[in-house]
């Protein structure tokens, strides 16, 4: 990465700070920028500062790392697929970390389970993907599969849903994609698979871009293609099960923003679309939390309706794009 590069990252990072710091004066309690300042000074109530670091903080932070884990993960699926449209969101791998967090909140387990459940489900299902399409290699088939899994497992969710009962309402919340119940305790769960993903996919950037040159070059040039591709999936599957567990379904950024990034460094080097992705995948979520809480103030808009709202269009700008 040059020195430009680095620069331009370090703007977006400061830029990210400046949204965090607006958005933890949004909500329905009253509380501004000058409260929020005053957490420094100490010139603020019990309950403002509540507020504030308990609900408010929580929430940005893991609006921000779901936002690294979602866009990274769509960037390792697209290159492992070699397809722009190859998103963990679209192709059915979200729909098996959600079925796998339901059985588990079903089973009354604690939240690690949640993640546990729902990684053991999308890491499954990923592997079963990549060998259906290694025999076809089209995106037509690639989306059939998606579309196929995502009903068959959705069906076994939503029954799981009425099953459950009284609490339903909590799971349809949390499947619209849902962050205000961000607590500590989940990001303390969500950062070790956030820092297992991300050096695992930086330390692989050359082997990716090695991979979009074609799997018979690939081979060529010595490296495993099916076995690497296996492993980028299961750890792309990691940063989806644990993004699913504690935020639900938000779609489209693993689509939105490595493409995004593409179009605007016209490179396809790994080595700039991950960092890229990381930091400007964790402003967007951020930016679209902000959208939800304020656009119908005082009723929330879940994340994952915002995010759906620019990823359909831009996804059938890129499936038109693509048959052309």
């Amino acid at each position: 990465m040059t020195s430009k590069n680095r620069q331009i990252l370090l703007i977006f990072m400061l830029v990210s700070l400046f949204v965090a710091i607006f958005s933890i004066s949004i909500g329905g309690a009253n509380i501004g920028i000058k409260e929020v300042l005053g957490l420094f000074s100490g010139d603020i109530t019990h309950s403002q500062e509540i507020i504030l670091l308990e609900i408010r903080l929580p929430r940005i932070i893991m609006a921000f790392l779901i936002g690294m884990l979602l866009a990274t993960s769509g960037v390792v699926t697209q290159s492992v697929f070699l397809n722009p449209v190859a998103d963990p969101y679209i192709i059915g791998i979200a729909s098996a970390a959600t079925f796998g967090a339901v059985v588990a909140y079903f089973l009354k387990l604690p939240d690690i389970f949640y993640g546990a459940f729902a990684f053991l489900a999308s890491a499954v299902l990923s592997l079963v993907i990549f060998k259906m399409y290694t025999k076809a290699r089209s995106i037509a088939t690639l989306l059939i599969i998606g579309i196929a899994f995502s009903s068959f497992l959705g069906a076994f969710t939503s029954f799981a849903t009425y099953m459950i009962g009284e609490d339903s309402f909590k799971i349809v919340a949390w499947m619209m994609g849902y962050i205000g119940s961000a607590s500590w305790t989940k990001i303390a769960l969500v950062i070790v698979p956030l820092c297992i993903t991300m050096v695992y996919f930086y330390s692989k950037r050359y082997e990716l871009n090695i991979l979009l040159s074609g799997d018979e070059e690939a081979k060529s040039l010595g490296v495993d293609v099916e076995k690497l591709k296996k492993r980028l999936l299961v750890v792309s599957a990691l940063a989806v099960s644990f993004s699913v567990a504690f935020t639900g379904m938000i779609g489209f950024v693993g689509l939105i923003i490595p493409h995004a990034i593409r179009l605007l460094f016209k490179t396809s080097d790994n080595a700039i679309i991950i960092p890229f992705s990381a930091v400007i995948g964790g402003l967007f979520l951020l930016l679209c939390d902000g959208v939800g809480k304020t656009i119908l103030a005082p009723t929330e808009v879940p994340i994952g309706v915002v995010t759906a709202f620019f990823g359909a269009p831009f996804f059938l700008f890129l499936a038109l794009q693509t048959r052309r």
